[in-house]
């Protein structure tokens, strides 16, 4: 495989690929998460009850880990691992996080109840993620 270098332009042979999609998701779900946390700390307190804050906070931490999650397997999409298991990986951990961070986000700045049942949905999709992560990381190394 190939990629064009950074300063000629020229095809150079590319011994670390990574895929982008999960590095830009994991990025923005990060920088949202550090927006949201400052949102909850500064903008919320006083607004929501402790519960709604407390909710709020461990739909941003989940976002957190998720994003360094997505970061994680763009950084191994270079390695040896499978690549089509670490794809599907990141499917799950944006689905999860969109469902399970977004829905958490939603029943405390809503009055909306409908999210509730989406937020363990949300979860399953990130356990789905880290589990096709260990079976990509379990699986024999890919043949280049």
């Amino acid at each position: 495989m190939t990629v064009p270098d950074q300063t000629s332009g020229q095809a150079r042979p590319s011994s670390f690929a990574v895929k982008r999609w999960p590095l830009v998701m994991g990025s923005l779900f990060a920088l949202a998460a550090v927006m949201s946390g400052a949102f909850g700390a500064h903008g919320l307190r006083g607004v929501v009850s402790d519960r709604g804050l407390e909710v709020f906070q461990t739909a941003v931490t989940y976002q957190m880990y998720h994003s360094i999650a997505l970061i994680l397997v763009a950084l191994l999409s270079g390695s040896s691992l499978n690549g089509k298991l670490l794809t599907i990986s990141a499917g799950f951990f944006t689905a999860g996080t969109l469902l399970f961070s977004g829905s958490l986000y939603l029943l405390v700045l809503t009055s909306m109840t409908w999210p509730g049942p989406v937020t363990p949905v949300g979860g399953l999709c990130l356990m789905v993620g880290w589990a096709l992560l260990i079976a990509a990381g379990l699986r024999r190394p890919q043949q280049s």
